[in-house]
């Protein structure tokens, strides 16, 4: 062995004298879940790479199809719940018109409302998209994120089904149609396709059904008005719904503020504007009398509990059974009819013409809606009565100031429950006392000083100045909340927290209160309303929202209430109601300055409100109602009280009648006698917050509005006396409330 230094040997894989390349180690462990970047760049290639070929398979897959048109347009068929044809919708309105032919302005303020970029944007814009998705998915509200090019290839050439194959469709085709056609040309085929409302399909049409003139000669305001009905175009109706005509002012607003900003429209003729009414609608020819009615409540239901929305049922198809019974129907017609519109005299008192009447029945039990009256013809009078939020419900709401006191096991301010036989001060226009809102003393009808009253004959005679102090005992809070439990909608106009709630100024419906009685008929069970059974389309059903009924109120609220106002039909100021033949319960109203006479009943089985209301044909301004049918005024316990007699009884023949099986709260029975005389007022101030020398004439804006003299109503005749509902005792501390009372000015 030699004794120089060995060499090291070279890598086997590599040349002599090469030093050994140094292996990379193996990821062990938790790092073999993290990929490499040369992983991760690979999966980005290969799925851009896999996006490109399906945008270009599916851009080559998709062709433009035909306009579907009208030709593809079905009509909607409307049945009785028995299965026998209430009703077919469907007829197409529409004239095409050129670009050139619709003014400039109108054509800005469809874009403003719209799509602002449109002619600087290309087909689709996917930032809108996945900002409608978010929105939608965050419950922000369902929203569109549709440009006016994806909205015309919808309209035009697909349908209103909100399924993924047609958003795909959509996709394809606006991009190539964006690049076929011009943006004028597109723009237009949008105007003469999109819906507007009032079975108006197109800028022309609609300009025809809202304004009654071609579409050249639209004004700018009214333009702007058009484009605000695309987002929602029945419910911005403000002659069918005006109780949304802040909403759609407001998006009319945002058009004209829009078209400002955009620069087609200057700030100086943007501040000239006032909002153009549109025309009176006229219903189609085959929506005369009731059916129209009708059928606008089932689209409204529809839509509003999102079952399907307006664009998809405009397009028709749809077989839809309702819960309307004819035979109650015909029934409903015949007594407004019998009752009420064969005795006026358009001709020779104008007052007649201002005659308008609205009701519906609902079946306590199941939240049905069995029968609607909405008008004396749809093609003449468009708008809903049974639907319509802007008439004062008056007294009718005093049922719930009650309910809500025996639910809260209230007391007066001086400290005994709230009973029927609770006894309250009923002097005319006395102050209430425990409100720190400000000086509130309602007037009774007629200006009557009642004195010492028990809350049933309060009820029996309506009497302001007991029910503004039981809401204030309640807590005017709690009657809100009571009222919303039992039916109202939360956002029912002029629901205001205090005392002058119990009055009724809140503009609820005709429908409205009826699910709110049917509460108090099925003892404090709500089943909210449906005018739906099933809906289907080419044999698929459509999904309904489950009909539920949830506990309201508890029963001895309910039924204790329910006793209170049997006393009313017995011997208060709905007597003209024991024409039925049933045992019945049911209350009284009038809104403020006369406008609208009420009557609420329910029998065990159904719950009927009736309105009559005062309308100028010719303005659509609410008028008062005197002198109307020949007489100096028209009450609750007058027309209502005998339409919903006749309804009623005919509604029911051939089922046997029903007692009210009721469940009182503990005391209801009893007369309960105060020590000493509850909540007596200062002659000159109230007894909480500051002391003033005088009422104010405009309560502050924190305390409550001025209450309406008129809630409760006399009736045509006058009524006998009533046995003193007081003991001795309370005569003695408080005097003879008989004794004041002008028994000729009582309801």
């Amino acid at each position: 062995m030699s004794d120089e230094p060995q060499q090291p040997k070279a890598a086997e894989s590599g040349k002599a004298g090469t030093p050994a390349k140094r292996k990379r180690p193996r990821r062990t462990g938790w790092r073999r879940l993290i990929p490499t970047w040369r992983m991760a760049l690979g999966t980005i290639l290969g799925l851009l790479l896999l996006c490109i070929g399906l945008f270009a398979l599916g851009y080559y897959l998709v062709k433009i199809p035909p306009a579907n048109a009208t030709a593809t347009a079905q009509s909607n068929v409307y049945l009785y719940a028995d299965g026998s044809q209430l009703a077919r919708d469907g007829e197409i309105n529409r004239e095409n018109v050129s670009l050139s032919q619709i003014p400039g302005t109108v054509q800005h303020a469809v874009l403003a409302a719209e799509d602002r970029d449109f002619y600087n944007e290309s087909a689709i814009d996917p930032k809108a998209m996945v900002r409608a998705a978010w929105n939608t998915v965050t419950g922000k509200g369902k929203q569109s994120g549709s440009t006016i090019t994806q909205q015309y290839v919808k309209n035009y050439y697909l349908g209103q089904e909100q399924t993924i194959t047609r958003k795909v469709k959509e996709f394809f085709i606006s991009i190539k149609l964006d690049r076929e056609e011009s943006k004028d040309h597109i723009l237009e085929g949008y105007l003469n396709t999109s819906y507007f409302g009032r079975n108006a399909y197109g800028i022309q049409a609609a300009a025809q059904a809202y304004y009654g003139v071609d579409v050249e000669d639209l004004t700018t305001a009214q333009g702007a008005y058009l484009a605000a009905l695309l987002n929602a175009p029945s419910s911005y109706d403000v002659v069918a719904h005006p109780e949304n005509k802040a909403q759609a002012v407001a998006r009319w607003n945002y058009v004209l503020d829009g078209m400002v900003k955009e620069r087609w429209l200057s700030a100086a003729d943007r501040g000239k504007m006032t909002f153009p009414m549109p025309d009176d609608a006229k219903g189609p020819a085959g929506m005369s009398g009731q059916r129209g009615y009708l059928v606008q409540a089932v689209k409204d239901y529809l839509t509003d509990n999102g079952i399907i929305d307006e664009d998809t049922l405009a397009v028709g198809g749809y077989r839809i059974t309702t819960t309307l019974q004819k035979k109650k129907q015909d029934a409903f017609v015949k007594a407004v009819d019998d009752q009420l519109m064969s005795k006026l005299d358009k001709e020779n008192r104008a007052a007649d013409r201002n005659v308008r009447a609205g009701g519906a029945a609902i079946d306590p039990a199941t939240g049905n809606v069995l029968a609607m009256y909405g008008g004396i013809d749809y093609t003449k009078q468009y708008v809903n009565n049974a639907t319509r939020r802007d008439y004062q419900v008056g007294s009718t709401f005093k049922p719930f100031v009650f309910t809500s006191a025996v639910e809260n096991a209230s007391t007066t301010q001086d400290g005994r429950t709230i009973t029927p036989n609770t006894v309250y001060d009923g002097t005319n226009a006395r102050p209430v006392q425990g409100w720190s809102g400000g000086y509130y003393a309602p007037e009774n009808e007629d200006k009557v000083d009642y004195g010492p009253i028990t809350v049933r004959t309060a009820t029996d005679k309506s009497v302001n100045a007991v029910y503004a102090q039981m809401a204030v005992d309640v807590g005017s809070d709690k009657v809100k909340q009571t009222a919303i439990a039992l039916g109202l909608p939360k956002n029912t106009p002029d629901l205001t927290e205090s005392p002058s709630i119990a009055l009724g100024p809140a503009t609820a419906s005709v429908l409205d209160m009826t699910e709110a009685y049917a509460t108090l008929a099925n003892h404090g069970r709500r089943a909210t309303y449906t005018l739906v059974t099933e809906v289907s389309k080419d044999g698929e059903k459509v999904d309904l929202p489950e009909q539920t009924t949830r506990r309201a109120v508890t029963r001895e609220s309910a039924d204790t209430t329910t006793s209170v106002l049997q006393s009313v039909v017995e011997g208060g100021t709905g007597t003209a109601a024991l024409a039925a033949d049933r045992p019945a319960a049911g209350k009284t109203g009038t809104a403020e300055e006369d406008t609208a006479a009420w009557f609420a009943g329910y029998t065990p089985d159904l719950a009927t409100v009736v309105a009559v209301m005062g309308q100028n044909p010719d303005t659509g301004a609410h008028t008062p109602l005197y002198g109307a049918l020949g007489l100096a005024r028209i009450n609750g316990g007058g027309f209502p009280a005998q339409i919903w007699a006749q309804f009623t009884k005919d509604a029911l023949a051939g089922s046997s009648a029903k007692d009210f099986d009721l469940d009182l709260e503990s005391g209801a029975e009893q007369p309960e006698i105060p020590s000493a005389a509850p909540d007596e007022p200062s002659s000159t101030e109230p007894t909480t917050g500051e002391p003033s020398s005088e009422p104010p004439s405009e309560p502050a804006s924190s305390g409550p509005p001025t209450a309406p003299s008129t809630s409760a109503e006399p009736t045509l005749t006058t009524p006998s006396e009533e046995p003193n509902p007081t003991s001795g005792a309370v005569n003695e501390l408080f005097g003879d409330p008989d004794a004041t009372r002008d028994s000729g000015s009582d309801e």
